[in-house]
């Protein structure tokens, strides 16, 4: 019975499986350098092969945690506040974010959009990822699109995944981290022939941070 209840609070977002949170620097596209409390959410089924955070895919093995509580951690470190996953659209976003903007904090998302977006956000980054599309108004919505590029084909899909966000959206190329060497030439070259693209690195790895 405790279980049912408690997986009737994740269903409503009420609670989330809380993988790790975390105080750093945001090491990625438009905000990176800036202060940011990072809230890891559990559960992806988009499955990217070259995921590095693959322990968050199983939502199972992560807790369910008071959403409450998430904010009342997030409130005590930063008015900027990332959520990330996993995929953190797989749960109701509505309550966590709900909870930090009556705190007066900043909402930030990084998603790939595979399922409907629910919550309040401040800053939308999404990177869509080719084995399960976005879905929704979420194209519309999103402040950054960021394509993780491993091969030449993914140049492709950044195109395609460019003509569907709103004119104002900033758009991003950033190369996956086990092909780096490889791909950064690719990425310059391919922002100087296409300037409305900007070059993204993971500069946390490179600070040696989370």
């Amino acid at each position: 019975m405790v279980e049912d209840n408690v997986m009737d609070l994740v269903d409503k977002g009420l609670m989330l499986p809380l993988m790790e949170e975390f105080y750093t620097i945001q090491g990625e596209g438009y905000h990176k350098g800036t202060a940011a409390y990072f809230i890891r959410v559990g559960g992806c089924d988009v499955g990217c092969h070259w995921c590095d955070v693959k322990e968050s895919w199983n939502a199972e093995t992560h807790p369910p945690t008071a959403v409450d509580q998430i904010v009342d951690h997030a409130a005590k470190y930063s008015n900027t506040i990332v959520v990330t996953g996993g995929e953190p659209l797989t749960w109701d976003m509505g309550p966590l974010t709900e909870g930090l903007k009556a705190r007066n904090l900043q909402t930030h998302i990084e998603t790939s959009g595979a399922y409907p977006l629910t919550g309040i956000w401040d800053w939308i980054c999404l990177s869509p990822k080719k084995n399960k599309l976005p879905e929704g108004e979420i194209y519309e919505k999103a402040d950054e699109l960021k394509v993780i590029v491993y091969n030449k084909h993914d140049f492709i899909f950044a195109e395609e995944q460019a003509a569907k966000v709103k004119e104002d959206c900033i758009l991003y190329l950033q190369p996956e981290w086990s092909v780096r060497e490889k791909i950064v030439p690719m990425i310059v070259d391919y922002v100087m022939q296409h300037p409305k693209w900007k070059v993204s690195l993971q500069t946390h790895k490179y600070l040696n941070i989370p």
